[in-house]
């Protein structure tokens, strides 16, 4: 698969708007590891390469053990995940296929269970933020560095 434009040249007020959303997720106060199995799994759904291979190497770096990493496809069948992660990946995956789930009540309860009002409004923008990135990626296709 050949590479197309380079977004980040293209379009530096567009790139620009997407690091400062980005920038503001990171200080929203949800733990990294969290985001990183997040951004990775969503990643894995919408098959951007580029972004599986650096959110599987910022979570490596971050402490992240493979097993979970590899795991992470299959997260509802392993005891891996805790009750928070779940939930989390529940609602990253039915926001990120929308038009499938309708964003379904069962996961929305499972958030609810877990998370305050604040870090689900944090956690939904997180997800928006990986999903337009995976977009990007995908539409353009960039590709991780051999």
């Amino acid at each position: 698969m050949n590479a197309r434009i380079d977004y980040y040249k293209a379009s530096r007020e567009a790139t620009n708007a997407m690091l400062a959303l980005e920038k503001a997720v990171s200080g929203f106060g949800l733990e990294p590891a969290l985001l990183h199995l997040v951004y990775t799994r969503v990643s894995q759904i919408n098959g951007c390469a580029f972004c599986v291979d650096l959110h599987t190497a910022d979570a490596r770096k971050a402490g992240e053990t493979e097993r979970r990493l590899h795991g992470l496809t299959v997260w509802r069948e392993t005891p891996f995940f805790s009750p928070r992660e779940r939930a989390a990946l529940g609602w990253a995956e039915s926001l990120t296929r929308l038009p499938e789930t309708g964003a379904g009540d069962p996961e929305y309860a499972q958030l609810r269970e877990h998370f305050s009002d604040k870090e689900m409004v944090d956690l939904t923008v997180a997800i928006i933020a990986i999903n337009g990135w995976n977009r990007l990626g995908v539409g353009f296709r960039k590709q991780p560095a051999a």
